[in-house]
């Protein structure tokens, strides 16, 4: 595991909850919401990439398939 993808998610963090603390304190909760509903797809998304790469590896070590 790279310490890049820490990064990256750590990153998106951050950012997400600087614009939903922007946006709750100029009551727009609502759009706050969406972004962080955006946020944590963002953040599965790369998850889910390592997890395939995880498959990948397991299966070529296993000669499965």
């Amino acid at each position: 595991m790279d310490i890049e993808v820490i990064f990256k998610i750590a990153a998106v963090g951050i950012i997400v909850t600087i614009v939903c603390q922007i946006l709750k304190k100029s009551d727009r909760e609502d759009i706050a919401t969406i972004v962080s509903l955006a946020g944590l797809i963002i953040v599965l998304a790369v998850v889910l990439d390592m997890v395939v790469d995880l498959f990948d590896s397991v299966r070529g070590i296993f000669d499965l398939f």
